[in-house]
């Protein structure tokens, strides 16, 4: 392991007087290396971290450019650097902050083209990205090469956390085998989130991969860490391996694409597309309606939280096969974590001919809590 210098010495006295770290800990950081995939939201308080911890070899994946609206959360930009690529900008950031660290700048995005030659060269993957169709990426491409990597998400007042291919452990494809189909993919853009919210999340994620690193503590390995921000709850699932899943030995282009739209845009398309708010469900309800109720969810998702009177769960992506299996003489809710797998849900079960109500529960779990 590479000796530390004097200055680095002063710099990491903080560490270097932890039972668990010490000497031969920080030498670990500084010979590790870690690739960021989004130097947005997420990745801003994980790269300051990893570099201010001592990370030897930093990678950042990125090919968006800093814009006025970013600065709410993506700290590790500025005005200054508006319209510069934010890789650039995070690199130029971390070595500000920490002259000791090597940055490595990959002004790109992550595809099945590059995922492989990429990621390859670091030990731990740690997921910054807003949009479906890269996190499967990064999964799939992990579980190929054997790497450990930290996943991260949010949305509004929500985050949560893993760590996914630890030892064998169980991958994102085993939270979710599937991703939805083009119209169930959620939107890219942030639908609305609190600026700190992703600087929690984003921190909790560098603290897991300094953890794998350093090999001491209990990982979130095998365990899903919810937080919520509005309530200040913090829920933990334990999550496993589908022994039914076959293993990813090739990167497949995903039939989704992730298209920008606002969360008032997603929201208007479900309220003209046969949806019920949740005030007006819950008004209907007191007043002695009886719809169906259906989960569109996967169940590790069920495990967390479902709605009370819950008839039924289906997964989105068994739907059609499984569709006989709906009452045909009652009206039907359908509901899922955000209300776009349900949208996707209330349109199939409508061409299938049913001729009661069905009605998409606009904004699904996150708009009933």
């Amino acid at each position: 392991m590479s000796e530390l210098s004097a200055d680095e010495k002063a710099r990491y006295a903080r560490h270097l007087i932890l039972p668990n770290v010490g000497v031969e800990g920080q030498q670990k950081l500084k010979s590790a290396s870690v690739c960021v995939i989004g130097a947005g939201g997420l990745g801003s308080p994980a790269l300051l971290y990893l570099a201010a911890a001592g990370i030897g070899r930093i990678g950042i994946v990125d090919d968006d450019l800093v814009d006025l609206t970013n600065l709410q959360r993506q700290i590790i930009h500025s005005n200054a650097t508006i319209g510069e690529p934010k890789a650039e900008s995070a690199a130029r950031r971390i070595t500000e902050l920490n002259p000791e660290v090597t940055v490595e700048i990959h002004n790109c995005r992550l595809g099945i083209d590059n995922a492989l030659e990429i990621l390859s060269n670091y030990d731990i993957i740690l997921d910054g990205v807003d949009n479906i169709p890269t996190r499967y990426i990064i999964s799939d491409a992990c579980e190929i090469l054997e790497k450990p990597w930290v996943y991260g998400s949010i949305f509004r007042f929500e985050g949560q956390i893993s760590l996914f291919n630890h030892h064998g452990g169980p991958n994102y494809r085993d939270l979710f085998p599937n991703p939805p189909p083009l119209e169930a993919v959620p939107s890219c853009a942030e639908a609305g989130v609190l600026g700190v919210l992703p600087g929690v999340v984003g921190s909790i994620q560098a603290t897991e991969a300094i953890k794998v690193i350093l090999q001491i503590g209990e990982s979130l390995s095998e365990k899903l860490l919810i937080y919520d921000a509005m309530n200040l709850n913090i829920n933990t699932l334990k999550i496993g391996s589908l022994p039914s899943r076959p293993k990813v030995t090739e990167l497949v282009q995903l039939d989704v694409y992730c298209e920008a739209q606002t969360n008032s845009d997603l929201e208007s398309e479900l309220i003209n597309n046969d949806a019920i708010r949740v005030d007006d469900y819950v008004s209907l309800i007191e007043n002695g309606w009886d719809p169906y109720l259906l989960d569109v969810r996967g169940p590790q998702e069920a495990e967390i939280y479902s709605l009370p009177n819950t008839n039924k769960r289906i997964e989105l992506q068994t739907l059609l096969q499984r569709i006989d299996e709906l009452p045909r003489d009652r009206d039907i809710v359908i509901y899922c974590r955000t209300g776009a797998r349900s949208m996707a849900a209330t349109k199939a079960i409508k061409k299938a001919g049913f001729k009661k109500a069905i009605l998409n529960l606009t904004g699904g779990i996150h708009a009933w809590s």
